[in-house]
């Protein structure tokens, strides 16, 4: 029976290392789970029990062994060369799911790794795809694993991505693990297209309301109130003298508005850059009524999500945290999850720090707490995750409903204000000839 060099995990977050006998690379794994422990890293060890050079030397008869077609060493030369700069393609979520998926059932088919990438390859359509592919399939034949080579290509495999590979290559269910990346990445791209299809219509209101005021204060109110400003014993009404001092304004400096304009937009770009003032503004964000709750929801929504996807693929909890940080596109929340994990690391529970953060519902915290009483955090987790995806329906329906109203009070206030200018200046003017 041979003998494999193992490193793993503790549920602990501990590195451990050393040597076990397994029939095979797949059995050494399940022994390291019936442990209690999350392999990272197993080679078989060779007779003087130098595991690396074995790899090492069998990355190279791989390389050296391989027969192209002709003309196609050109052809992975300038794509190598191609991946090698700036020029590497990416793919929206949306491919980058299907992707996933399509390798995932390959695999559960029973097709080997590389001949399940070769499978996928020869469907692939498009530019981006089948240079990702072939850049993948290069790295593994060479004896790298799957999570190494999509790390090294960089977008559209993130941390996440990349967490998710390697935890399925650690645990030995490749393809139950890449159907959970399937799923997360799914329900990701849903959870956008919800986001963006409900600020769709209010964005369309605000910018005709935004047009509309630019053409009354501009063109409307100047033509038909500017010729009496001139009469005698005119008094012109205060909203009447802020209109026209706005038209004038524009008309006379429109230039310098404009710059102006950029300046500013340019100013708060490298302003918001900075990661304090990124806090400062997402933390702001949070408190603002509706816009908030939303995105509190959604945020929570994918953390629920992504920590219960991958803590159930086997990856440790210091790892999942890690990753689902840098997923939750706002950077209060963010922090707050990172002081989670100096807190976990420092051997406290999860729930406390989640609790006293202050940022996340109190159905997180009970369930976080009560999955990690019952040793059961990663499917409490993906039940929890549910519940979190229909509250974020709740809280989009809820924003869709009361956003138009808004815009349309003020649509209506700042149309008052112009009628009034219009309006004020002609009884005044009727009072004269009377």
């Amino acid at each position: 029976m041979p003998n494999f060099r193992y490193d793993s995990l503790t549920k602990q977050g501990e590195a451990r290392s050393g040597v076990l006998a397994a029939a095979g690379r797949a059995e050494a794994i399940r022994l390291l789970r019936q442990r209690g422990e999350t392999a990272t890293r197993v080679d078989v060890l060779t007779g003087d029990g130098d595991a690396q050079s074995q790899k090492n030397g069998t990355a190279r008869s791989a390389r050296a062994t391989r027969s192209p077609a002709p003309g196609s060493a050109s052809k992975t030369a300038s794509r190598l060369l191609s991946l090698g700069g700036r020029k590497r393609p990416s793919l929206p979520r949306a491919d980058l799911a299907n992707l996933v998926r399509e390798l995932a059932t390959a695999i559960e088919a029973g097709l080997p790794l590389m001949q399940s990438l070769k499978t996928v390859r020869r469907q692939a359509k498009g530019k981006a795809l089948p240079m990702i592919l072939d850049h993948l399939i290069d790295r593994v034949e060479a004896g790298d694993p799957l999570y190494a080579a999509a790390r090294d290509y960089g977008p559209p495999f993130d941390d996440m991505v990349v967490g998710m590979l390697r935890a399925a290559d650690a645990s030995g269910e490749m393809s139950t693990v890449l159907h959970q990346l399937a799923d997360l990445l799914e329900r990701a791209v849903e959870l956008r297209r919800e986001v963006l299809g409900a600020t769709f219509y209010p964005m369309i209101v605000m910018t005709l309301v935004i047009i509309s005021t630019i053409v009354l204060v501009t063109v409307l109110v100047p033509r038909l109130i500017g010729p009496m400003a001139g009469e005698a014993g005119f008094n012109m009404p205060w909203p009447t003298a802020v209109v026209l001092g706005i038209a004038n304004f524009l008309e006379a400096y429109w230039v310098f508005c404009l710059l102006a304009v950029i300046a500013l937009w340019f100013a708060w770009f490298v302003w918001s850059g900075v990661p304090a003032n990124r806090f400062l503004i997402d933390r702001f964000v949070l408190r603002v009524p509706l816009l908030g709750r939303l995105l509190r929801d959604v945020a929570v929504a994918r953390f629920t999500r992504t920590l219960g996807t991958l803590t159930t693929s086997g990856l440790p909890i210091l790892d999942a945290l890690r990753i689902t940080s840098s997923t939750l596109g706002n950077a209060a929340l963010k922090q707050a999850i990172d002081e989670v994990q100096d807190k976990v690391t420092g051997g406290k529970s999860l729930a406390e720090p989640l609790e006293r953060s202050g940022l996340f519902p109190a159905l997180l915290v009970q369930v976080v707490s009560l999955g990690e009483r019952s040793g059961r955090l990663d499917k409490m987790l993906m039940h929890a995750a549910g519940a979190f995806d229909r509250q974020v329906n709740t809280s989009i329906n809820m924003f869709t409903k009361a956003l138009p109203p808004i815009l349309l009070i003020l649509m209506a206030s700042v149309g008052g204000f112009v009628l009034a200018a219009i309006l004020l200046p002609l009884l005044e003017l009727q009072s004269i000839v009377q």
